[in-house]
């Protein structure tokens, strides 16, 4: 304790003063002196440890000072007092200071009220830090009496050493006699007599030797076990120990949160669900809880046998108990695969008020420990994951000849097993959701939705125009508002349909009654219209070459045609480009079943299950169990040279596998390394498929080829097809009759050309021919597999006429109707169209690669150069058809078109119009109005992201600027938004002024949210939260209810809670145009990044990753795809973009203080 002080009295003044303003306790109180025992009454004032006392309350200067830390205040009774005083002295109330200093008198005071000597008292107790003091000299103790324990440890330790070196000295000398005394009877051993008459001195040296050999074997046995101790074997099993109890403990952790759900939620919501008035039905009950109380009594016998075996430590046995327990963790199955679902359906319920004021009630219980509902469903959602870990770690501190080493890994393997069982079993129940999700919105419902097999690709809004009646458009206005409003369609692609619907007015979707629901079996994408010129020229200048056809050939209806229309281009090269994957895919597995299932043992869907390589695990790639869209297990990892080989694969091709692909492949490899593989498969289309496959596909059957049905038709004809049929050859001169290979590129009626798809009609088809055969080839020799595509044996040469241009084959074609095919013609048609698939292949994934991704061509001027190569190598071909020609030129004419990004050209457009001086201010300019141009300025800024910046986290880098220039754009512009918002209140002075700006930014905000605009919202919000705006309470206070009410829902839509759940969940049921907040994804990216690596131990890729990072990159990409009907106003764009009038956040504080300062404590 401190018994001297050093005294500055310009400090004490000053610190006398701040006691007056801010002292903990201030007031009269009656002090007595210590010469004649008199009581004046004096103003104490009690700061910190400091008790100053002054001559009145207006003194100045304190006529004294106390220094109370350490001391002790209580009060005390009244002094007897004389018959005069009796009753003055009755009314006031005594308490003494004692400051525990040697020759230091206590102070004594006094005071009238006794609610104020109180708290006199305890202030004054709370000042001098007595507790503190107390507990310091208890520790000090303690330590002086650690440091005695630990001095007289040490003088043991040294007279333990002192008496270990006499005894070694000691037995040196020992050992030295008894040598020589063994010398002395060795020297008298044929002198011995009796042993009971041996020497006392030699008993007494056999007792020191006995003594010794014992003291020596205690001494190596203790050296022993210590080295054991320290051993890494010894180690290794207490840490298995210590994870063994670590499992108990945290099961009996999961089987309370179990208890808590059962009986503090299922239970009693089963009860409520019984009610007269049930706030919630037996099925929601059902739905939310599942199995979970199933669950709870398995993991409660699961905890009584681990307790039991730690009952028997340390012999600690578990693999018998994961035995008995591995069969039934299936049960959580059903829980994981409908966890979601169980999570909405609460959300639906916490809609009604009763059931959510009573969830709130059950959630208050002391058991539940704060935590929601939802947090309790969660916990078993991580239980298997928990068991693996565990089991991980057992494994590693668990000897390989320990007795339970095989079990061990036997239920490790089984329960990873299970846990990827459920994993792709979510993703599958995801999928259907999402379809089931969808038909319930439609009004009608939709049946081809609950086929499983459906996986949803994408939607959107388009217009559809009016009927076409032949070949022609009907002469409408683009930008008449009756077309938007009646034409405006929500459109759905799915693998196998194509669907559109109408909006009511109350927001329902309705299926068209014609049309509504397109097989794309029975399709044909038409990009480009071939119209006469002058049509062209027209139907291209009214619709500024938005629109493109679908061409729906049935056999069991008319042909009809779907003229929609892209609200951009970039829409509708989404929308082309994903409709004819979805085409080609269906088509292509067609046309490779058609070719090979007639005269072959070996169909294709058969030879794609056989085939090992697609389906089993081996060193240079991993599959899960979810099949992809083709029904072909999803790769989790593989080398880099089976990634490119599934790209080629001719069998099949997955939509998002090449999404994923050509999303990320950056990372893995690179652009010219793919297109050299896409090179080789287009002039070696046969090492497309594996040896083994082609084998049995060209290994024909005598049986099959010798015999035909009676009649004389061939097996071709009398079979049902539910793929695209064989070859048929269409006299029809109708355009919408005419049919394509893949490539969505519309044909000349007059053409003889192949149609490798289905037959619209039974009237363009020869349904008067006795036969319908494939066409014939000239060629009667083998296939020589070594020779490639280009081998002479099978000469397929093209005659182009300029009036009437035909294909050689064509002819051959009618010959073969009547005669049929021989042996050697039926081989070239199958290598023919192996050629004409692979070529398919090729410029499907060029026409993807640079409609969805012309990015990589316009920063890459080899990697351009190099496919304009290569489509002008196939654009060479002379068997190329004339469809897959027209795909050739149109993929190189968009290759060629040098046109400049929209958004980066309407930003510097933007940019340019803040130069000038400002024309308008925040009072003139209208709500909608700042809203739409604060949206469309956000649609473009965030358009403009290239998607390669999202890869790499190269925005957390420090050449962030140089590596994602466009991302930290972004970020700029919405800090200067928000600082927009705010520098825009604080400019005002007084209340109301300030109070109508916060309301019409709100407003602003509201009309962002009804834009899909949350990027916009969450500028104005995070503005308004600001501590410079947030502080004002004399501006909040005049805000209307209604305001802040709507303030409250904006923030609660774009709130960071649960990782954005709300803005989330708000995105999946929003149609584009939106502009999503960035951070969020950059939160996940990051997340995903961070958590898990790009390559295996073994140096696979992992393609899982990509898969992760290509699906948040899609959603990115599709609201950056479809734009804003905004036309932007150059008046309100340039007051946004202004920024003369922003204030830093220093500036803004002070501003802030300015306007309303700190009130006094």
């Amino acid at each position: 304790m401190q018994k001297s002080i050093r005294y500055n009295e310009g400090h004490a003044v000053y610190l006398a003063l701040v006691a007056r303003r801010q002292g903990a306790k201030r007031g009269y109180l009656s002090k007595k002196t210590a010469e004649n025992s008199k009581w004046h009454d004096k103003w104490f004032a009690l700061y910190q440890n400091v008790l100053f006392y002054f001559e009145h309350e207006q003194s100045s200067r304190p006529s004294g000072i106390y220094l109370i830390e350490g001391c002790t205040c209580e009060r005390v009774a009244s002094p007897k007092p004389p018959a005069m005083g009796k009753e003055t002295l009755e009314k006031q109330h005594y308490f003494t200071i004692n400051f525990g200093h040697e020759g230091h008198k206590p102070l004594e005071l006094r005071i009238e009220e006794e609610m104020d000597c109180e708290t006199w008292v305890d202030a004054i107790q709370q000042a001098s830090y007595c507790d503190i003091v107390i507990e310091r000299e208890i520790l000090m103790q303690k330590y002086i009496h650690l440091v005695q324990i630990v001095e007289t440890e040490k003088i043991a330790t040294y007279q333990l050493r002192q008496q270990l070196e006499d005894q070694d000295t000691e037995i040196e000398r020992l050992k030295a006699e008894i040598v020589a005394v063994n010398k002395t009877k060795e020297r008298m051993r044929p002198y011995q007599g009796n042993p009971e008459d041996e020497d006392p001195d030699i008993k007494k040296i056999k007792k020191v030797q006995s003594f010794m050999r014992g003291w020596l074997c205690r001494r190596k046995w203790k050296t022993i076990v210590q080295d054991y101790i320290c051993s890494p074997h010894a180690e290794s099993m207490r840490k298995r120990n210590q994870i063994v109890f670590n499992m108990v403990e945290a099961e009996s952790e999961y089987v309370q949160q179990l208890y808590v759900l059962v009986n503090c939620f299922l239970r009693p919501l089963r009860m409520a669900a019984s009610s007269k008035k049930p706030p919630i039905s037996h099925d929601d009950v059902s739905s939310i809880f599942l199995n979970s109380e199933t669950i709870m009594f398995l993991h409660e016998i699961f905890y009584q046998g681990l307790k039991a075996r730690i009952a028997n430590w340390p012999t600690l046995v578990l693999a018998d108990l994961f035995d008995i327990l591995l069969p039934m963790l299936n049960i959580y199955q059903e829980f994981v695969r409908n966890h979601q679902y169980s999570l909405q359906v609460l959300a639906n319920c916490k809609q009604n008020r009763d059931f959510d004021k009573l969830l709130k009630q059950y959630e208050s219980n002391p058991a539940c420990e704060g935590r929601m509902l939802e947090t309790f469903l969660t916990y078993p959602m991580f239980q298997i994951p928990r068991y693996i870990i565990t089991l991980h770690e057992l494994l590693a501190h668990t000897p390989h000849e320990h007795v339970e080493r095989k079990s061990l890994e036997f239920a490790k393997s089984k329960l990873e097993n299970l846990s990827r069982v459920m994993h792709d079993e979510v993703s599958d129940t995801e999928n259907i959701r999402k379809n089931l999700a969808i038909e319930r919105t439609i009004v009608e419902g939709c049946d081809i939705l609950l086929d499983t097999s459906q996986t949803f690709v994408r939607q959107g809004s388009l217009i559809q125009l009016p009927s076409v009646e032949r070949g022609k458009l009907a002469k409408v206005r683009l930008g008449s508002l009756s077309l938007k409003k009646e034409g405006e369609r929500q459109c759905f692609l799915f693998t196998k349909h194509f669907l559109i619907c109408t909006r009511s007015s109350g927001g329902k979707l309705h299926l068209l009654k014609a049309g509504g629901v397109l097989s794309l079996i029975d399709c044909t994408l038409i990009e480009e219209s071939d119209a006469s010129e002058d049509e062209s020229k027209s139907s291209s200048h009214v619709f500024g070459h938005l629109d493109f056809k679908i061409v729906v050939e049935s056999a069991d209806a008319t042909p009809f045609t779907v003229v929609l229309l892209a609200p951009s281009r970039q829409e509708k090269a989404a929308w082309t480009s994903d409709i004819s994957q979805c085409i080609d895919n269906i088509r292509c597995n067609g046309l490779m079943t058609n070719v090979f299932e007639e005269y072959s043992k070996v169909t294709v869907p058969h030879m794609i299950r056989s085939d090992t390589r697609l389906h089993s695990d081996d060193s240079d790639i991993c599959f899960s169990k979810t099949l992809n869209s083709c029904k072909v297990p999803q790769i989790r990892y593989a080398s880099v040279e089976r990634l490119l080989e599934r790209l080629t694969d001719l069998r099949f091709l997955s939509i998002d596998f090449l999404n994923t692909f050509l999303h990320t492949y950056r990372i893995f490899s690179s652009a010219l390394v793919v297109l050299e593989k896409l090179a080789d498969i287009y002039r070696k289309p046969f090492t497309s498929i594996p040896v083994r496959s082609l084998e049995l596909f060209f290994a024909s059957n005598q049986t099959n080829r010798s015999e035909h049905t009676s009649d004389g038709k061939s097996p071709r004809l009398s079979r049902k097809f539910s793929s695209p049929p064989p070859l048929s050859f269409s006299r029809t001169s109708s355009p919408v009759r005419t049919r394509k290979l893949s490539l969505s590129s519309p044909v000349n009626s007059r053409t003889g050309a192949l149609d490798l798809s289905t037959s619209s009609t039974a009237g363009t088809t020869f349904a008067h021919s006795p036969t319908i055969s494939p066409p014939p080839v000239a060629s009667k020799v083998p296939l020589d597999l070594s020779k490639g595509p280009s081998s002479p044996e099978c000469p397929l040469q093209t005659e182009e006429n300029p009036e009437h241009p035909r294909i050689d084959i064509s002819s051959k074609l009618r010959r073969s109707i009547r005669r049929g095919f021989n042996n050697s013609e039926r081989i070239c048609d199958k290598e023919f169209l192996i050629r004409r698939a692979a070529t398919n292949r090729v410029l499907n994934v060029l026409r993807h690669w640079v409609s969805k991704h012309s990015q990589d061509f316009e920063m890459n001027s080899e990697l351009k150069s190099n496919v304009i190569n290569l489509l002008e190598e196939v654009m060479r071909d002379h068997e190329l058809l004339p469809q897959e020609r027209k795909a050739t030129a149109n993929i190189l004419s968009a290759l060629s078109q040098d046109e400049l990004d929209d958004a980066q050209l309407r930003m510097e457009v933007l940019l340019q119009m803040t130069d000038g001086p400002r024309m308008e201010s925040f009072e003139t300019l209208s709500v909608m109005e700042m809203a739409e141009q604060l949206t469309l300025l956000d649609h473009i800024v965030f358009r403009s992201i290239p998607y390669e910046e999202f890869l790499g986290l190269g925005w957390m880098k420090l050449d962030k600027n140089e590596r994602t220039p466009y991302i930290m754009k972004t970020s700029q512009h919405f800090n200067d938004m928000s600082n927009l918002v705010a520098s825009q209140i604080m400019m005002h002075a007084d209340v109301s002024s300030r109070t109508i700006s916060i309301e019409k930014w709100i407003a602003v905000g509201d009309v962002c949210r009804c834009l899909h605009n949350y990027n916009g919202v969450l500028e104005i919000t995070s503005a308004l939260n600001r501590s410079a705006i947030y502080r004002l309470k004399k501006t909040w206070a005049k805000v209307s209810k209604q305001t802040k009410a709507q303030m409250d829902k904006l923030q609660k839509t774009v709130s960071s809670e649960g990782r954005f759940k709300n803005l989330r969940e708000t995105l999946k049921n929003c149609n584009p145009p939106c502009v999503p907040y960035l951070g969020m994804y950059l939160t996940d990216l990051a997340f995903i990044e961070e958590g898990t690596p790009n390559f295996t131990d073994e140096g696979l890729v992992n393609f899982s990753k990509m898969r992760m990072i290509s699906h948040i990159i899609r959603e990115i990409r599709q609201f950056q795809q479809t734009p804003y009907r905004i036309d932007h106003q150059p008046k309100v764009i340039q007051y946004l973009l202004d920024k003369t009038i922003i204030m830093d956040e220093d500036t803004l504080y002070e501003l802030s203080l300015k306007i309303e300062p700190r009130l006094p404590a």
